[in-house]
Formats: structure tokens, C-alpha cells, sequence
């Protein structure tokens, strides 16, 4: 694989992607899911949520989704995933074995977090189904 498969990539199908996962991501951390566990496991008090409405706060998560998204497809191309159940394991793949992974060692050697399994498992269960949903929207749409 090189970075010369940017140029065979359905850029339209990768920006949908990323918006599916970013649009995932605001349902997920929505009070009325996981936000107020997610904001209990972080410590999250008052004065967090006077900076919670600044710009960065959500420029930074879509752009990460772009990010991701861009890489994904990369490795969906280099791959050939185009059915499916292709994308369901890719995502998996992804979600679990580089994300959820990477996170869970964050998490777990982090003791500023009051509950940091809570945190472990909540945010890596949203890049997984994010994952999940980008991978298959970028199987399917070829």
C-alpha cells in the first residue's frame, strides 16, 4: 500500500462515512446514552461544561473522524473490501484490535480518571460501532 491509493478512494463515500461516524459519536455522548456515565468516569464537573460548547470541542472529534475515516478507506482499498461481511471485519479489525486496544491501555494506566473502565468501555464502544458503520458504508459504496 502506498499513498498513491488516495487517488482510487470514493472521496464521497469517505466524507458520508466520516459524518455517520462523527453523527454517531453525538448520539453516543447525548445525556439521554452513555453521556452522563462517560462524564462521571472522566470526572467531568461544572466548569467542564462552560468549555463543552467551544468550538474545539467539536471541530477536534470531526476532524478525528475524518482522520480515521481517510485511513480506513486506505486500508479498505488496499484490501479490496467490498461486500458487507468484508466490512464488518474490517471495522471489527479496527475497532477492536487498533482502537479499543490502544485505548484500553490509555485508559488503564490512567489514574486521573475516576472510573476509568467505565471510560475505557464507553468511548472504545464508540469508535467500534463507529468504525463498524465507516467500514461497511465504504464496502458498500464502491
Amino acid at each position: 500500500m502506498s499513498f498513491g491509493v488516495l487517488g482510487d478512494l470514493n472521496w464521497l463515500a469517505v466524507i458520508v462515512a466520516a459524518i455517520v461516524y462523527f453523527g454517531i459519536g453525538g448520539l453516543w455522548f447525548a445525556p439521554v446514552a452513555f453521556g452522563k456515565q462517560w462524564q462521571d468516569a472522566i470526572g467531568w464537573n461544572e466548569a467542564d461544561a462552560a468549555q463543552a460548547t467551544s468550538a474545539k470541542m467539536y471541530v477536534i472529534p470531526a476532524v478525528t473522524c475524518v482522520v480515521a475515516t481517510v485511513a480506513l478507506a486506505m486500508v479498505s482499498e488496499a484490501t479490496t473490501t467490498d461486500t458487507f461481511g468484508e466490512g464488518i471485519v474490517l471495522g471489527l479489525v479496527t475497532g477492536i484490535g487498533l482502537v479499543g486496544s490502544g485505548l484500553f491501555v490509555t485508559g488503564f494506566f490512567d489514574p486521573r480518571k475516576p472510573k476509568p473502565q467505565t471510560w475505557i468501555a464507553i468511548t472504545g464502544g464508540y469508535h467500534v460501532v463507529g468504525l463498524l458503520v465507516a467500514a461497511v458504508i465504504l464496502a458498500l459504496w464502491t
